[in-house]
């Protein structure tokens, strides 16, 4: 095994069952997903089971009722294209490999099944769901050894797949940078979605580098340009309203999100925003 990919899952592994999240803790708490009945709000209820469309055929508050399974469909999504290949403090990529073995563990360790895919411009790599610690070291090293350099990340073309390859509702993390066109809205509707954005903090805030060469990860294209004041500015904009559009989003279809730059601790901010 990689040096790399054994200190990850020697790390990660050590975060998951060791004290630093806590004794029992699982990153996957939560009601499950298998609906049973509708029935009259009474106070205390949480107010976002409310069912309202039949709320409002009634005229009185009824709440939607689910049985707790207590086997979760844990399925994590790597997105690859060549705009991971990048990092001041660690490569994106490597965030990502920490990610997919820090959701690894938890789900093995709540015995949930855990299945991992890697995709870009397509499918590339797809696990069976298992139990079975041996499954999490499996998708590290295969997220590890993924040349991502020369593929366009394709979000279309992943919710298609996940939307037809998916058949039992399933609790979704998708680890990416998330820069680009994206709708999650028809995975939503079916799946518990959890975005995962790893980002660098340059590159949300880049300085002035002058006239210089650069090489596009996505297209292996190089170019030149004045990488100036104005071009920062339009280049910020652009990524803010990409960001903006996201949260809009994220927050119309209920889905979770985290964003963790490459200099911080994968598991802590996982921890802090799922618990």
């Amino acid at each position: 095994m990689n040096k790399a990919v054994k200190k990850i899952i020697l790390k990660t592994k050590k975060q998951v069952y060791g004290d630093m999240l806590g004794n029992n803790a699982s990153l996957f708490q939560g009601e499950g997903f298998e609906f049973v009945e509708l029935r009259e709000y009474v106070y205390g209820d949480d107010v976002r089971k409310i069912d309202w469309k039949t709320t409002a055929k009634l005229g009185k508050p009824f709440v939607k009722i689910y049985k707790e399974e207590r086997e979760l469909n844990v399925v994590v999504v790597s997105m690859l294209g060549g705009s991971v290949y990048f990092g001041t403090v660690k490569q994106k990529s490597d965030i990502i490999a920490e990610v997919v073995a820090t959701l690894g563990f938890s789900a093995v360790k709540n015995s949930d099944l855990f299945s991992h895919m890697i995709f870009a411009d397509q499918l590339y790599e797809a696990s069976k769901a298992s139990k079975k610690l041996f499954s999490v070291h499996k998708a590290v090293e295969d997220v590890y050894a993924f040349d991502p350099i020369g593929k366009e990340g394709d979000f279309s073309a992943l919710v298609e797949m996940l939307h037809h390859r998916l058949k039992k509702k399933s609790l979704l993390f998708i680890v990416s940078d998330f820069v680009g066109d994206i709708d999650l809205k028809l995975l939503s509707k079916k799946h518990d979605v959890f975005a995962v954005m790893v980002r660098d903090r340059f590159e949300e805030d880049p300085s002035e580098l002058g006239y210089l060469r650069l090489i596009d990860m996505e297209s292996k294209q190089s170019f030149e340009g004045d990488v100036n004041s104005a071009t920062l500015k339009n280049y910020k904009k652009a990524l803010h309203d990409n960001d903006e559009k996201l949260y809009k989003q994220f927050k119309k279809q209920g889905i979770r999100f985290s964003k963790i730059y490459t200099h911080e601790e994968p598991a802590l901010k996982l921890m802090k925003r799922m618990r």
